[in-house]
């Protein structure tokens, strides 16, 4: 094809071009023409250019070839991809292949970039979906296995073969068990470190030091999530817990068997209280459970050793306690015996007492000593008690008969009524006396039926200063009944000389009866002042009936001294 043909060829070049090149055709003949060149040169010269056209041409043919070619693997690639990340995402996409697709490579090319860009940037975001979660499980699973490296992403591979929700989820079930297992593991150490560090204070041990021996990163409070959760560290705190119970539990058996000592030191040298409460923290601990342990410091060493030293110290002071305490017996003892009326030997008591105890070589000796010492001070008691029923009643007669005698003594005082100080205390105390007096028979009575009851139960006499008490009543009612039948003759007989002085005063008369009776205590010594302060008062009711027409005045206290002696008789 020569260049003429080839600028003239329409679907070769556009009019405008097949214009220029036959313009520029025009020109290069023109300076050919001019320059003088051959034909043979001219169509050398325009064969080359033909030549280099046809270069040219078919440099941009090879080109759009390649171009096209391109095209078609670039299509090839977008359809392979889809698929891939299709299969990998798991998902569906309403896009057919480009094969049978209508249209130019460039159209099919421009509906799947925009679906294929849309599925890669779902795969961008799938995978940090299973790289976060990954490495979430990555990291919870080197804390269990005690791998205290840090997980970072970086260090994370994601499998690209396998995106699709399904396996995601799995994922997303695998990591909250695996976060359920580690809250489940936190809670234990908390657990395990919560137990220690109630066993530290109650044993005042150091928490610290032994929780960062077992594991430094639980002695950082401050950040719960990174303590140690591994099987390691679970099997140490496990073991540590378990070694710190049975040091409670040590502490505590050496504790209580430490505090009863004391209580049976103290019981046995009956120790002031003062001195007990100092160690009352050790004492309290000896009816206590391990689980009831919980003041802090109450097992720490310190305290088993004070206890320790107390206990030793106890013992050394023991046998000189025990001699003092068993003399101490003896004097309560014998205090029991004096305070219910009881005989005992003091001396002869006290002698066998020194006796026993210097026999005795050990402490054991002294103390079965005090243990029958004891003994006889509970029985003592008990006795004591058994007899204070009828000791309250003697007390009472006694005070009966104390009354009776002061009002036998008062009643036969001539001037008992003389106007004076006390005489209205002495009156009162006289009546309280007569009422007193007469219930002595009952109070006796009762007395007697007591002693008896308490000699029948016992089989053994009731013994009262050294006597037996029922026979000093014995001697007492028959004492009374003389004493009775004496007072009664002697009224009787005061009686007659009464009578027979009325007799002789109404056949004679006297100088002293014209005057009022009202006034006969006023004259001491004269006949009437007599008679009126004797007992024969209590007689001479008639006698006042007698003169009371005759317009004498009668004391006050002649009828109610009657009636008082009338009661007493």
């Amino acid at each position: 094809m020569s260049i003429t043909d080839t600028v003239s060829s329409p679907l070769s070049l556009s009019k405008s071009a097949t214009t220029t090149c036959s313009s520029l055709l025009q020109e290069l003949q023109e300076i050919w023409d001019e320059i003088g060149e051959s034909d043979s040169e001219r169509d050398k010269k325009l064969l080359q250019v033909e030549q280099e056209c046809l270069d040219i041409y078919r440099r941009n043919v090879d080109k759009e070839r390649k171009y096209k070619a391109e095209l078609h693997l670039s299509l090839a690639e977008a359809d392979a991809e889809i698929s891939k990340l299709v299969s990998a995402l798991g998902e569906q996409v309403s896009l057919p292949l480009s094969g049978k697709m209508k249209g130019t490579l460039k159209q099919k090319l421009a509906v799947i970039d925009p679906v294929l860009k849309d599925i890669r940037t779902k795969k961008h975001e799938r995978i940090k979906d299973f790289l976060n979660i990954e490495t979430q499980i990555a990291a919870i699973c080197a804390e269990i296995a005690g791998n205290d490296t840090v997980i970072s992403p970086t260090d994370t591979q994601v499998s690209e073969q396998d995106l699709t929700v399904k396996r995601l989820g799995e994922l997303k079930s695998h990591l909250q068990e695996l976060q359920s297992e580690k809250n489940l593991r936190l809670l234990r150490v908390n657990s395990y470190m919560s137990a220690i560090h109630e066993l530290t204070v109650v044993m005042s041990l150091d928490f610290k030091n032994i929780i960062a021996n077992i594991n430094p990163s639980l002695a950082n409070h401050l950040n719960v999530q990174s303590k140690s959760i591994s099987n390691e560290t679970l099997a140490s705190l496990t073991s540590e817990v378990n070694s710190l119970k049975q040091l409670k539990q040590q502490r505590l058996d050496r504790l209580q068997d430490l505090g009863s000592s004391l209580i049976e030191l103290w019981n046995l040298m009956d120790m002031p209280m003062e001195e007990q409460l100092r160690f009352n923290h050790v004492t309290s601990l000896v009816s206590s459970s391990i689980d009831e342990i919980t003041r802090q410091g109450s097992l720490a060493i310190h305290i088993v050793e004070q206890a320790e030293v107390e206990v030793e110290r106890l013992n050394a002071l023991k046998t000189s306690k025990l001699r003092e305490l068993i003399f101490k017996r003896q004097n309560e003892l014998e205090e029991i015996y004096r305070n219910v009326h009881m005989d005992v030997d003091s001396e002869t008591a006290r002698q066998i007492l020194i006796q026993l105890m210097e026999s005795g070589t050990f402490s054991s000796d002294l103390s079965n000593l005090l243990s029958s010492m004891d003994d006889q001070v509970v029985k003592a008691k008990e006795q004591a008690s058994s007899r204070k029923e009828v000791l309250d009643k003697v007390e009472k007669w006694k005070h009966a008969s104390q009354e009776e005698s002061w009002l036998d003594e008062y009643e036969k005082d001539d001037n008992r009524y003389s106007a004076g100080k006390g005489v209205h205390i002495n009156l009162k105390r006289a009546e309280k006396a007569r009422i007193l007096v007469s219930k002595i028979p009952s109070l006796v009575e009762n007395l007697t039926a007591k002693i008896k009851a308490w000699e029948k139960e016992r089989g053994m006499p009731f013994l009262y200063h050294k006597a037996p008490l029922l026979h000093t009543l014995e001697e007492y009612i028959i004492s009374r009944q003389e004493k009775q039948e004496e007072k009664r003759r002697s009224r009787e007989q005061k009686r007659l000389q009464d009578q027979f002085a009325a007799e002789q005063e109404t056949i004679y008369g006297s100088k002293s009866a014209k005057k009022p009776l009202g006034n006969a205590n006023t004259v001491p010594g004269t006949p009437n002042s007599r008679r009126m302060s004797t007992p024969s008062g209590r007689y001479g009711a008639s006698i006042g009936k007698e003169k009371r027409g005759s317009g004498h005045v009668i004391p006050i206290n002649y009828v109610s001294l009657a009636k008082d002696d009338q009661k007493c008789g």
